[in-house]
């Protein structure tokens, strides 16, 4: 289906309700940068068996969503998920986010949503606190690095597609899904991945992570070489209480590298907190 998140801009929005009507709880998946809501096709596959109302959506720019010149910024991001909750009538939400979608996740329960729809929230592979290495950080991309990778984007956007998907993984994957993947980074607006990629570099959400106040899982592969592992152990100490679990198997695609593994300790986490 598609929910207009503003005049001019629908989102494409992937609804999945058990035929029993489920176990009263929905789960929420925010993608990160440069794919869509289809990063989440295995745990889209499984979890309705559950009983859980799963629903994803493509954000702005991406995928299936309208693609507008304007919007690419974690605050306007976070509008048009916490819209599309209102839109759907969303409560007891049990939000994950992955990579760039975690941050979002984190901004959007900051300044959207403080309890009151959320109630869970994991971050996979999350790209948090911040991308950027900091000055006395123990984590982060170079600056020249990313600012190498944007620039690339506009000179030869499959071929900088390619080389970032080539960063993604730790672990053999076949030819055709190396395919399948480059071809959903490629739904996306030429446009709309060089401003979101330019926000990904900016953005920091220290802030927003100190507000969570509930219970949180972080979820990270310990050889991701985008979102780095250091980052997850920051992310921990700025949310009290959260719970860190190591995938040792994985880089930064830990939905689909240790999928079975992710998804057990997913509906783990669920059940028992």
């Amino acid at each position: 289906m598609m929910i207009e998140v503003e005049a001019g801009v629908q989102l494409y929005v992937e609804d999945l309700r058990p035929q029993d009507g489920g176990n009263g709880q929905t789960m929420m998946f925010i993608h990160g940068w440069p794919v869509n809501h289809r990063i989440f096709d295995y745990q889209m596959q499984m979890f309705p068996y559950f009983g859980f109302r799963c629903v994803s959506l493509d954000l702005r720019g991406f995928g299936k969503s309208d693609k507008p010149w304007h919007g690419y910024y974690y605050d306007r991001f976070a509008e048009d998920i916490s819209l599309v909750m209102d839109m759907l009538n969303l409560e007891n939400v049990i939000l994950v986010g992955f990579s760039m979608g975690g941050a979002i996740c984190a901004r959007l329960i900051a300044k959207y949503d403080t309890g009151a729809r959320v109630v869970k929230l994991v971050l996979a592979g999350a790209a948090t606190p911040s991308i950027v290495k900091k000055e006395q950080a123990s984590f982060g991309l170079p600056l020249a690095q990313i600012d190498h990778l944007l620039q690339q984007i506009q000179i030869d956007l499959p071929q900088a597609l390619s080389d970032f998907g080539g960063t993604f993984f730790y672990q053999y994957i076949s030819p055709e899904y190396k395919n399948w993947f480059q071809n959903m980074c490629l739904e996306g607006a030429s446009y709309s991945i060089l401003q979101t990629g330019i926000a990904l570099r900016n953005e920091d959400v220290s802030t927003d992570l100190s507000q969570i106040q509930i219970p949180t899982a972080i979820f990270h592969g310990v050889h991701d070489q985008i979102a780095q592992f250091q980052g997850a152990v920051a992310t921990q100490q700025h949310i009290p209480g959260s719970l860190l679990y190591r995938f040792e198997g994985s880089g930064h695609g830990l939905l689909y590298e240790e999928k079975n593994r992710f998804q057990a300790t997913l509906l783990d986490f669920i059940q028992k907190t």
